[in-house]
């Protein structure tokens, strides 16, 4: 899951990145609205968290800009704001989520997850593919009822693959999704990742569609 985090306050921003990182999270960070609006037109992001108060565009116009590109990705707004116009303000223009500041890292973590499965099309937190499951909802996979120990790139592969379960995920898509924007990756990475991940859970569960990408399937 890679994350656009869009706050003009760099501590605080590196602050949630640090902590979403431990989850997991691919996190790529704009502190101003101009680097947010191309970001989000240009990139691939699983889920957004944008501030109001943004230097150059202010955070609804950057929301209102994205929609009106087409861009469906989901976004929670994290902001100090906390009065009611400015809620119905950022609804209005797209917004799938709101928290105001201060707030708990565990709480943001669990709506950000929520986002994104429900972008996936899944009303249930619990995805099962055979004896493999995933809970969406703590970022937990089990095997066989047993806890699946993985690393952070593992976890970013097997959960893009999970939430889009029997459907063909384009390699493209999925290195997108790994690494953040300034990570230098070579063309066998994921193809490592995918190799680590076969040990782990099973070489048929990962199919590779030739030309195109991967995809989980039922154990066969």
């Amino acid at each position: 899951m890679r994350v656009l985090l869009v706050e003009d306050d760099r501590a605080l921003a590196d602050s949630i990145a640090r902590a979403l990182r431990g989850e997991h999270f691919a996190v790529d960070i704009a502190t101003n609205g101009e680097d947010a609006a191309h970001l989000g037109e240009t990139e691939a992001f699983d889920v957004a968290v944008l501030d109001l108060g943004l230097p150059k565009i202010d955070g609804v116009t950057v929301l209102a800009g994205w929609r009106a590109a087409g861009r469906q990705l989901p976004v929670l707004i994290l902001t100090a704001r906390d009065g009611w116009s400015d809620k119905v303000q950022g609804f209005k223009a797209g917004a799938d989520d709101y928290l105001v500041k201060p707030f708990r890292i565990e709480e943001l973590v669990m709506r950000l997850r929520a986002l994104v499965r429900r972008a996936a099309g899944h009303a249930a937190s619990v995805i099962r593919c055979g004896p493999l499951s995933f809970d969406a909802q703590t970022g937990q996979f089990e095997l066989d009822g047993l806890p699946l120990r993985l690393t952070a790139f593992e976890w970013r592969v097997l959960s893009c693959l999970a939430l889009r379960k029997g459907i063909v995920v384009e390699r493209l898509d999925l290195l997108e999704r790994v690494y953040e924007g300034d990570a230098d990756t070579d063309s066998n990475s994921l193809e490592v990742i995918i190799g680590r991940l076969r040990r782990k859970i099973g070489a048929e569960r990962i199919e590779t569609v030739r030309g195109l990408g991967y995809r989980l399937v039922e154990a066969f």
